[in-house]
């Protein structure tokens, strides 16, 4: 019996066939870290009654809720025989096969293909059990090219006979379960899956569950969580900067300090961001599974409830900014806030430029980061800051980068200790001459454990970030290099037919993987194609909603832009590239479509900006993408294809196979 975590039992099958029931139910219980409640007892019961009598005289070995830290969800029953492992869901009491539950157990299969090492190799076969079901599909058995087979749906009377037939078709040595369930696990959730998980109360280290490089990860968050004790026990006041690699978990950091600290606690932190659509996305995730958990347990629904306790965990930074207006004197109820993107902060002019017009402030003095330490500082024993600072991103003007934080601090706080990442003087960071001037502080301390060094982004595309900077660089050797590295791994084409990429990314999608199509913000003549930039996307619909609502990203009829992307992830993408971002013989030309024709960006700023653009876009997809660049049309003046060949022509060029 196992009380490992990993499943809350295991056992061979010939010791389970003489297992009592209410024993295998005790293991059950005991190992089980959630109170069971008289449900889930029962639920337990009917499964294991099916199981015995399904599985008699059958080899093997046999897991019960084996634990998925990724998805923060568990299997019901792993069942090894042979050369395959059966993925088997059961629904008990369901009298039909839902769409969503034979999602759910492709998506397991799924995640041991992806993330379980000994699992990579393996026949993976997900069951779906509707216990009251009077009909399920025919039997059949299809692989894909990963050997992730098709969800079987089978009544409590096929069972056996599905194992059966699977394990009479499938040839192969059979596989060592002990070794098999003691391999590495090592998952790259999103940071949708990694919010829920966490607001579950699940910890960095369960989503990271033997994974390799999930030290770098623990080292930093358990580094902040020492600055925070050491302020609060000595009312000191901290701020630290954090910096990693992209995808290394900076965020993930910043959200398991937030749910590790709750509401209740004297040291309770708030999660920040300036990200409006990623706040949005994050928040309705959060109640949906609040609600969902306390549905489950029987908790009575309180109107006006469902999303206090998310809204107090993760906040809009503008809005936190702002009730810090109200009454110049009160300190926030959080003495530790924690800023997402801190690079992101607004400076002096847009801050003073925007309280002018929306708050009536005209002699407005501070920076957002200045005014967002001065708030913080009203309290009078201790306080701490955390800024996770990202880089080589920046899509916004009046963004004023890390530089702001440090110079506000050596300027004006000289009582705040600064711990700050050793890595940030690297020029992705664009510190400037501030870090030089934060070296001077009296309280500054550079610290190794503030950098995560190991991107966790995409389990297929450790090089695509490379791949991409190289691209937009016109580092054509460099790009062919890591894209070499990228094929058989993480597909990416380039395709001239729109409809050639919508057919390709559903085909690509399993079980409950995102697909959508993007665009630039500026992408303003992709309109032949029924892109449209200007209609709003609403970020909650197109990331949570299923395939079936007009609006989710699902439906490819809605684009969504860098805005609504940025800090959040597909599984498939779509790149529609527009003439806003044009290739001559030595680099790109940069334009914006005002009125009725194209006219250049000459600002090196705004330049940026747009490069960035396509950056974040050709970022965004954990497992594969295509880029779609329209023909043009000679008769019209807008679309020449003067404007999209050479950018074709040069996907081309560095190695993109064609669709």
């Amino acid at each position: 019996m196992s009380t490992d975590g990993r499943s809350w039992y295991h056992s061979d099958l010939s010791s389970f066939l003489t297992e009592r029931v209410d024993t295998v139910i005790g293991a059950l219980t005991r190992n089980s870290p959630l109170t069971v409640t008289p449900a889930q007892a029962s639920a337990w019961q009917d499964e294991v009654v099916l199981l015995q009598s399904a599985l008699a005289g059958l080899s093997g070995h046999l897991f019960l809720e084996f634990v998925i830290p990724r998805m923060g969800r568990r299997i019901d029953a792993v069942v090894i025989s042979g050369p395959v492992i059966f993925i088997i869901e059961f629904k008990v009491g369901g009298k039909t096969f839902d769409r969503s539950a034979i999602n759910q157990a492709w998506d397991y299969a799924l995640d041991l293909k992806n993330f379980h090492a000994p699992s990579h190799d393996l026949k993976l076969v997900p069951i779906l059990v509707a216990t009251e079901a009077k009909d399920a599909a025919p039997y059949r058995l299809e692989f894909a090219a990963d050997d992730v087979a098709t969800p079987i749906e089978a009544r409590t009377d096929e069972i056996r006979s599905v194992i059966d037939k699977v394990l009479s078709a499938v040839t192969g040595a059979p596989v060592d379960a002990p070794r098999w369930y003691l391999g590495n696990y090592l998952p790259t959730p999103t940071i949708i899956e990694a919010a829920r998980a966490l607001y579950a109360r699940h910890s960095v280290d369960d989503i990271h569950k033997k994974m390799a490089d999930r030290h770098n990860l623990r080292v930093t968050s358990a580094r902040v969580e020492e600055l925070i004790d050491e302020a609060r026990a000595n009312n000191r006041k901290i701020i630290c900067f954090v910096t990693g690699v992209p995808g290394a978990g900076k965020t993930l950091v910043g959200l398991n300090v937030a749910t590790r600290r709750e509401e209740a606690s004297p040291t309770h932190a708030v999660f920040l961001s300036g990200n409006g659509p990623l706040v949005a996305v994050l928040r309705a995730a959060l109640i949906r599974d609040d609600k969902e958990r306390r549905k489950l347990a029987g908790e009575k629904r309180q109107k006006g409830r469902d999303a206090n306790p998310v809204k107090s965990f993760i906040q809009n930074v503008h809005h936190f900014r702002d009730a810090g207006l109200v009454d110049e004197t009160a300190p926030p109820a959080d003495h530790v806030a924690i800023f997402d993107e801190a690079q992101r902060a607004w400076n002096h002019a847009k801050t003073a430029d925007f309280m002018k017009r929306r708050k009536g402030r005209p002699d407005f003095q501070f920076s957002e980061p200045a005014f967002l330490i001065s708030y913080m500082d009203r309290h009078p024993d201790w306080a701490v800051i955390v800024c996770l600072v990202g880089g080589g991103q920046e899509i916004h003007t009046g963004e004023g980068g890390i530089g702001e934080w440090l110079d506000a601090v050596s300027s004006t706080y000289p009582h705040w200790q600064m711990y700050i990442s050793s890595e940030l003087n690297d020029s992705e960071y664009a510190a400037g001459n501030a870090i030089e001037k934060a070296r001077r502080h009296a309280q500054s301390h550079f610290d190794a454990g503030l950098h995560l060094s190991v991107s966790m982004r995409s389990f297929r595309a450790e090089n695509l970030s490379r791949f991409v900077k190289a691209l937009l660089d016109r580092e054509e050797a460099e790009a062919r290099a890591n894209l070499e590295v990228l094929k058989g791994r993480y597909p990416i084409y380039v395709t001239r037919d729109l409809a050639a990429a919508k057919s390709w990314v559903k085909s690509q999608a399993r079980g409950s993987e995102r697909y959508g199509m993007l665009a630039s913000s500026k992408a303003m003549r992709l309109k032949p194609y029924a892109i449209d930039v200007r209609t709003e996307t609403n970020p909650v619909h197109w990331f949570l909603g299923e395939s079936t609502d007009v609006r989710s990203s699902q439906y490819l009829e809605d684009v969504a832009t860098e805005f609504q992307v940025q800090g959040l992830e597909l599984d498939w993408t779509i790149v529609n590239w527009d003439g806003d971002l044009r290739l001559t013989k030595t680099d790109w030309t940069y334009h914006d479509f005002l009125g009725k024709k194209w006219q250049n960006v000459n600002k090196p700023e705004r330049q940026v900006y747009l490069k960035n653009a396509y950056r974040v876009l050709l970022t965004r997809a954990r497992q594969g993408m295509v880029i779609f660049v329209p023909p043009g049309d000679p008769s019209d003046h807008t679309r020449p294809p003067g404007y999209y060949c050479p950018v074709y022509q040069y996907l081309r060029e560095i190695g993109l196979a064609t669709l």
